[in-house]
């Protein structure tokens, strides 16, 4: 009878948690979205990302409660590698998935000094957050697959599904399925307004690229660029336990031919890098010996090299030099002065306007995870990802574009998921009397000022009270010449919140006659 092997048991384990967390990570998405149950929890996973933590924190200054839960990831780390990686972190999860063929054979093409990289891009990161910038924590995976599963994924689906039941629905025996699935379907899964983001294009080439690099090694991604992985590398080099190939090890090879992210050294002797491990089990539950398990730290007796269990872990051949971190360091603080000595950055985009309670550029700036969670839950699709309005710094922040969606009065759902509190959680009261900038007429393009047009579509729609938009009756000429009495509109400053609705609704094709602008650079 054969021997039950526990660690297949346990990498089935693995592999079911991989399926949960991944599950879980769309629930969450599709919970914001719609307003379910778990919305208070749609930002979970960030609050256990390390690398947002300590990004946001250095680059603001101040500790940030929201945040501490990434410490449980940092104190998992400590105890026992990079469980993070192997176990929970979806991205890395999607890339293992869409992994093709045998690890090493993937990777042989692929020099081992590019592990380097990504050690020099948490440097460079942490370098510019020290300074107060964020702007590569766009690279941070989460951030990564949240801003695409936002900006992409989920609004072609959307498309997709109503253009399927579109084209179904005018078969007439199937109507009845069609209304079902619409009404399953729309509310529920998918928003019932077609989500529209500007820049989209440049969010999914840079995915697709990320995905089109796992062709040439199993999980790239995670070996060679991921800074997170870089952090929670940086942190197995101490862990208290490691996988470790004992001296009964035969050098078969079967552990490293199926090693995902090829982290068992073969040259001169077979040894397990800690600090590339994602703890997988997968070599363990391969080894026909029994011969990997996992040790502490003090107990040498088991290692096979003297290597495996030092403490901290040994440097690696591929581990960036003095020269190269100091280039990093360099590059990122560099890389700060140049974005903010730009034009761009002491001009932006007199149309650039912040979620509510964010209107203080730099502090925005100095905290947004650039993770699009609140574009997520933006019921209007108003909060769009910036692209230079801002200067390059601001890439990726939420702005409101009015005209594709405004700020809802009864919503305040982007303050309640920001992970970092770039975007304040204020309550609904304060979010309404919240000043974003100003609405101005343009009175060459409005109807009733540039041609005589009826029209008090902006006045109707502006929900505060008393209204900051208030109508003048005159008699003026129309384009035909004829006298008309049409009620022009006037925006009353002081009232006026910016939250964009008129300009939304301004009936006027292109450009509308009234636009919202910043109230500060």
């Amino acid at each position: 009878m054969r021997k039950l092997n526990v660690w297949q048991i346990g990498r089935g384990f693995r592999q079911i948690s991989q399926k949960i967390f991944f599950l879980l990570f769309l629930y969450l998405l599709f919970a914001a979205l719609q307003r379910r149950v778990a919305f208070p929890l749609a930002d979970l996973f960030f609050r256990f990302d390390p690398l947002s933590a300590l990004g946001a924190m250095l680059a603001s200054r101040e500790w940030l409660p929201r945040l501490t839960l990434a410490l449980a990831t940092v104190g998992i780390t400590l105890l026992l590698g990079r469980v993070w990686c192997g176990w929970i972190c979806p991205l890395g999860t999607l890339l293992e998935w869409l992994g093709p063929g045998p690890a090493r054979r993937r990777a042989q093409n692929v020099a081992s000094q590019w592990r380097s990289a990504k050690y020099l891009l948490l440097t460079g990161i942490l370098a510019a957050a020290a300074f107060g910038s964020l702007t590569l924590l766009v690279l941070d995976p989460l951030a990564l697959l949240t801003r695409t599963m936002t900006t992409v994924i989920l609004p072609a689906l959307n498309y997709a599904v109503t253009a399927a039941l579109g084209s179904l629905y005018p078969i007439a025996p199937l109507r009845g399925v069609v209304d079902a699935l619409e009404q399953w379907l729309r509310g529920s899964a998918l928003p019932v307004r077609q989500p529209l983001f500007a820049g989209n294009w440049l969010i999914a080439v840079v995915f697709v690229f990320l995905l089109l690099l796992n062709r040439l090694a199993g999980r790239f991604w995670c070996r060679y660029l991921c800074p997170l992985g870089a952090l929670l590398a940086l942190f197995s080099r101490i862990a208290v336990l490691r996988p470790v190939i004992g001296a009964s090890c035969v050098k078969c090879g079967r552990c490293s031919n199926v090693c995902p992210v090829d982290a068992i050294q073969v040259q001169d002797n077979f040894r397990i890098i800690p600090s590339e491990c994602v703890a997988c089990l997968d070599c363990f539950a391969a080894c026909p010996e029994r011969g990997i398990g996992w040790r502490p730290v003090v107990d040498r007796s088991a290692s096979a090299t003297g290597k495996e269990l030092a403490w901290p872990a040994p440097a690696e051949a591929y581990d960036p030099s003095r020269r190269q971190v100091l280039a990093a360091l360099g590059a990122g603080i560099a890389g700060v002065v140049v974005l903010r000595t730009n034009p761009l950055a002491r001009s932006p985009d007199p149309t650039l306007i912040r979620p509510p309670g964010a209107q203080d550029e730099a502090t925005f700036l100095a905290r947004c995870l650039r993770c699009s969670q609140c574009m997520k839950v933006c019921p209007t699709s108003g909060l769009q990802p910036a692209l230079l309005e801002g200067g390059l710094e601001a890439l990726w922040t939420p702005h409101l574009v009015s005209r594709l969606g405004y700020c809802n009065y009864g919503c305040h759902a982007c303050g309640q998921v920001c992970p970092s509190g770039a975007i304040p959680p204020l309550d609904l009261e304060r979010k309404r009397q919240t000043v974003l900038g100003r609405a101005i007429i343009d009175r060459d393009r409005c109807l009733p000022w540039a041609h005589g047009v009826p029209c008090i579509v902006c006045e109707e729609m502006c929900p505060v009270a008393p209204k900051a938009i208030r109508l003048e009756e005159v008699t003026v000429a129309d384009d035909l010449g004829r006298l008309v009495a049409v009620q022009r509109p006037y925006v009353i400053g002081e009232r006026c919140i910016g939250c964009g609705i008129c300009e939304y609704q301004c009936p006027v094709e292109g450009e509308a006659a009234i636009r919202v602008f910043r109230t500060s650079a």
